[in-house]
Formats: structure tokens, C-alpha cells, sequence
């Protein structure tokens, strides 16, 4: 691939990423969007959770795989460095694109609330995207979705080596994009049957897939990272109460 190419390619995948994430938005919040969680022909029960846990297991699958350090080794040598980052937001955009596309409805009903309590879970569900937005930038969120890494590709400088900063958020919990999602995901003033199996199901894979990451971040940083786990709850902000760090986190 040409170093153009590439850039083009990371600007692609970055945009098909952020045409998801809105999409998400519609697709939770049944408004605009053609396909949302509980829009569609009802099939039978049976068949819509296995169809649905297929398409969570699908996503899960590869977003996981994509971001083990092993895998990452082999990757790059198929595909170049600097487009390995973009290659994972594609593949996440996609999978989640055929997540929402294929979803069974499970029309159940299991809470349902209007006027002033409605308008407090939408608050919640608000909060949550300013969580995972604002998360993403703390750290560095052009390198997250694959941007810095093709820009510093396309102007033949390195990438600079990671360093392990908690700004803001991230001396409240250990995961705040991840506690930001998990918000968004429960709150839903009308609670289907679908949405719960959607919740709950994306939950577990959160928790799961954390518990991988902090061995990743573990390995990758040492001792800071073992005593920030010390001080720093994972997901439940005052879970630890004692908080007060021995070592300087932010560089």
C-alpha cells in the first residue's frame, strides 16, 4: 500500500466508524433510523435468541481476537503497520453495521416509563455518549480509531511509544468508556425482551473482554498499572475508597 492509500484508508474506516456510532444511537433510541432494536417481523423466540446471541458472538469474536497482541503480530505482516488500527475500527463498524442490520425483535416487555422518568433515562442514555466521547479523547482518540497512526505513516514519522496517563475520568474508574457504553446499552425507558438479551449479552462481553485487557496493560506496564488497579476501581466510581495514588499516574 502507498502511504496515501493508506491515509485514505484510515480516513474511510474513521468515517464509517462515526456513521455507526450514530447509527447506534437511532438504533437504541428507536428514532430516525429504518432498523432499530425492536423494528422488524417477529419470529419465534427460540430462533431470535439464537439468531441474536449468533450475531453478539460474531462481533465478540473477532473484536476480541483483533486486539490480542499475538494476533496484531501476525496481522502486520499480511498488512502494513500503520493501517492495523483502521483495519480493527473497520472490522468493529461492520460487524456491529450487521449486528443492528440482522436483529430479531423479542417484543416482551419488561419495564416501561413515560413523562418525567422517561426523560431521566434519556438524560442517563446522553450521558453515557458524553462519557464514551469524552473518554476517548482524554487518552488519545485519533489513535484509537487509526488516524494518528496513518498521519504519522503518511508524514514518515514514528509513532511514539505509549505512555501511561489517568487524566480526568480515568482517576474515577479504570474503564470509563467502557462504563460510559454499558450506561447507554440499560438505558432504555421501553425495556424489550431484545433489549435486555442485547443489554445483558453486551455486558458480559464487556466484562469479559476487560478482564483480558487488564492482563494486556498489565504486561504492558508493570507495577504502575498493578497499583493504579489497587487505587482505581475498574467501572464503579468509589467502589476502592481509598483512591490516593503513591505514584504519579499523568506524564
Amino acid at each position: 500500500m502507498t502511504r496515501l492509500f493508506i491515509t485514505l484508508y484510515g480516513i474511510i474506516c474513521y468515517c464509517l466508524f462515526i456513521f455507526v456510532f450514530i447509527y447506534i444511537e437511532g438504533f437504541l433510541l428507536e428514532i430516525v433510523v429504518p432498523k432499530s432494536i425492536n423494528s422488524g417481523s417477529v419470529p419465534g423466540t427460540a430462533s431470535a435468541i439464537v439468531t441474536n446471541l449468533a450475531l453478539i458472538v460474531a462481533f465478540g469474536f473477532f473484536h476480541s481476537l483483533m486486539s490480542r497482541d499475538g494476533f496484531k503480530k501476525q496481522w502486520t505482516r499480511v498488512i502494513p503497520t500503520a493501517a492495523e488500527r483502521s483495519t480493527y475500527v473497520l472490522q468493529a463498524s461492520l460487524f456491529f453495521a450487521l449486528l443492528m442490520w440482522q436483529w430479531q425483535p423479542m417484543p416482551g416487555l419488561l419495564w416501561f416509563f413515560e413523562g418525567s422518568a422517561a426523560w431521566l433515562i434519556y438524560a442517563c442514555f446522553a450521558l453515557g455518549n458524553v462519557v464514551v466521547l469524552w473518554s476517548t479523547f482524554l487518552i488519545d482518540h485519533f489513535e484509537l480509531f487509526g488516524l494518528r497512526q496513518v498521519w504519522h505513516n503518511q508524514t514518515g514519522k514514528p509513532m511514539p511509544e505509549a505512555i501511561f496517563r489517568t487524566p480526568s475520568l480515568y482517576r474515577l474508574v479504570r474503564h470509563p468508556m467502557q462504563l460510559g457504553t454499558l450506561i447507554v446499552f440499560w438505558s432504555a425507558p421501553v425495556m424489550t425482551a431484545g433489549h435486555f438479551l442485547f443489554a445483558i449479552s453486551m455486558t458480559l462481553y464487556v466484562l469479559i473482554g476487560l478482564l483480558f485487557e487488564e492482563r494486556s496493560l498489565r504486561r504492558e506496564f508493570g507495577a504502575k498499572y498493578a497499583l493504579y488497579q489497587k487505587r482505581v476501581p475498574m467501572l464503579i466510581p468509589g467502589l476502592i475508597r481509598n483512591r490516593r495514588p503513591e505514584i504519579e499516574y499523568t506524564q
